[in-house]
């Protein structure tokens, strides 16, 4: 591992692609040649709702809006959102985002991952669906 890395995060591959439209994801764990420490920025345009939630088995995660607007899902409550805010999640609580009308940009950070990966797919059940 070296000893330090410089990475932009706008020019990290998104990974999210086709697999939810109106979200981009990049994850830099791997650019920065971090063993404990995972980065990653998603972009949300005006008004997308994530139609799926994620938890993991042992990371803890916070999630810094650096642009935008817009309500986290923890588990059942919605919650609104503004730039500057920080949100800090147990592993358990499944998680998911949505903009408001001028998009939302978050950074997320998480601890180490586990060899055998860590996410857990969950239900968004937003109140107001």
């Amino acid at each position: 591992m070296s000893r330090f890395a410089i990475v932009n995060l706008l020019e990290v591959e998104d990974s999210v692609g086709e697999h939810a439209p109106g979200i981009e994801g990049r994850f830099a764990r791997k650019h920065l040649d971090s063993r404990d420490l995972g980065v990653s920025h998603f972009r949300y345009a005006a008004n997308v709702r994530s139609p799926v939630g994620h938890s993991h088995r042992e990371q803890e995660e916070a999630y810094v809006v650096v642009a935008g607007s817009g309500r986290v899902l923890l588990d059942d409550e919605a919650h609104d959102l503004k730039q500057w805010d920080v949100v800090r999640v147990s592993p358990e609580v499944v998680r998911a985002f949505e903009a408001g009308p001028e998009g939302l940009d978050i950074i997320a950070v998480g601890g180490p991952k586990p060899a055998d990966g860590d996410g857990v797919t969950g239900v968004a059940a937003w109140p107001d669906a």
